[in-house]
């Protein structure tokens, strides 16, 4: 594909596309607000030339085109809570945000779909589904802020990914625009179609290189009529493994989480940020299990059994069960408090990786020896999903700022490690640019090469998102 000769300048071409799609649509110089300017990374903001805010996929065809006539390079933008500077613009560039298609378009109840505009919250998802009976099971911090379109770009995880798969799985149809402008409309809502390629799959995960997402068919499933939640402390890592091949077959489909946190993490939290602990204290590992049924009077009974059984095995140092929702939001508050260690540690580098389940306590105790040997002051906590071998840490430096973080020798220890153990830089947060250059840790150049050749494909002239990713 050649592209055209520009015939007009930028600021002309900008001009006529806001005058096709309304002031409101077009932002260009002064009238860019800040939240276009980064993700949630610490990274440096840059301002975009501008930033257009379609409100259907022609108009994002419309945007597409016009910065292929002036040869501007263009990124996706959904609710900007990306950590790896997946939808951050550069200077130059023009930002298509979809912050203006929100809203649900259908539930279908016998099939048990929703089709939704890819910039709609995904708390408004959640609750939509709630409303009609429904159950979503994407569930990540930032709820109230991400963006479903964002959530697919990069294939999130979250919490339930033991039960119910990574984003990934809850897709059956999408409508994108290309590259090129070319708008593709699959909102297909069967479980069972082999009718050639699937080609949803080329852009979940692809990070707004291959694509732009701007309707989404998604799967719902029928809503839990119990959630039963234990924190459980553990004297070591055998046992935490021994806690879930126990939950995976004493609780079966039920199981819905099961989040660990190392001791360093469970100090953090009780002796910084005020958490009383519910279960002892001490060199314990603690595990947060939740599981979720359809009849509680069934259900809740099974689950305090088979815990009471675990305690008579000695398995369990200490366990406590919710009996309300309110402890149950409780016990998931002592898990998600890390969205609050900006103000509990200072400034911090926040990794997200994947490792065999087998291999995690030994990577947190060979991690953590490098990381206090190999730099002056640093510190680091561990947590993670484990169930679905996802692991998270973060490290700093006490007394610096984000900017003075020695995170080019943190990089190196930790993803040099991760290469060592066969695991992946990125479990659920994507690449995007601050993770590219160690994107040969976990992909083979081979992979790499293909990934390369199918953005070559599909965008030649690589004004979709460069640089992003590879």
């Amino acid at each position: 594909m050649n592209m055209a000769t520009p015939i007009e300048r930028p600021d002309q071409m900008l001009g006529a596309l806001r005058d096709k799609l309304g002031a409101a649509a077009v932002l260009i110089g002064t009238d860019v607000p800040a939240r276009n300017c980064n993700d949630w990374s610490a990274s440096l903001p840059q301002a975009p030339l501008a930033v257009i805010r379609p409100i259907d996929a022609q108009g994002v065809a419309d945007a597409i085109l016009t910065c292929r006539r002036a040869h501007l390079p263009f990124v996706p933008q959904g609710g900007l809570t990306g950590l790896c500077r997946g939808a951050s613009p550069e200077p130059g560039w023009v930002a298509i945000s979809l912050e203006r298609m929100t809203g649900i378009e259908e539930i279908d109840r016998a099939s048990m779909t929703m089709t939704v505009k890819a910039g709609t919250p995904l708390e408004m998802i959640q609750k939509a589904a709630d409303e009609a009976g429904f159950f979503f099971p994407l569930d990540l911090g930032s709820r109230g802020s991400c963006a479903i379109g964002g959530n697919l770009s990069t294939n999130a995880g979250g919490n339930r990914v033991i039960r119910y798969g990574m984003t990934r799985e809850l897709v059956l149809g999408l409508e994108v625009v290309l590259p090129d402008g070319t708008v593709i409309t699959n909102l297909n809502k069967l479980m069972k179609n082999n009718a050639g390629y699937d080609l949803k799959h080329l852009f979940i995960g692809s990070e707004g290189t291959l694509g732009v997402i701007t309707r989404v068919v998604l799967k719902l499933f029928p809503k839990p009529r119990s959630t039963m939640a234990a924190l459980c402390a553990l004297k070591d890592y055998a046992a935490v493994i021994e806690l879930l091949s126990a939950a995976r077959s004493g609780l079966g489909p039920l199981l819905s989480a099961f989040e660990v946190m190392w001791p360093d993490y469970w100090d953090v939290i009780t002796t910084r940020a005020g958490v009383k602990p519910p279960v002892v204290a001490g060199d314990s590992l603690y595990v947060l299990v939740e599981a979720q049924g359809t009849d509680e009077s069934l259900d809740a009974p099974r689950f305090q059994s088979w815990l009471e059984e675990l305690m008579e095995r000695g398995l369990l140092v200490d366990a406590a069960v919710a009996q309300s929702l309110a402890q149950t939001q409780g016990f998931w508050r002592v898990r998600d408090i890390c969205a609050e260690f900006g103000q509990v540690l200072g400034p911090h580098i926040s990794y997200d990786i994947g490792l065999a389940v087998a291999r995690m306590d030994e990577f947190v105790g060979r991690c953590k020896a490098a990381l206090a040997e190999g730099i002056a002051g640093c510190e680091s906590v561990y947590y993670g999903h484990i169930g679905d071998g996802n692991l998270h840490l973060v490290s700093w430096v006490a007394g610096l700022s984000v900017e003075q973080q020695p995170k080019d020798e943190m990089d190196a220890i930790i993803y040099g490690l991760v290469r060592e153990m066969g695991g992946s830089v990125s479990a659920e947060h994507g690449i995007g640019t601050l993770k590219k250059k160690w994107l040969g840790h976990a992909r083979s150049d081979a992979e790499i090469a293909l990934m390369r050749t199918l953005k070559a494909a599909l965008d030649p002239d690589h004004l979709l998102n460069p640089g992003k990713i590879f």
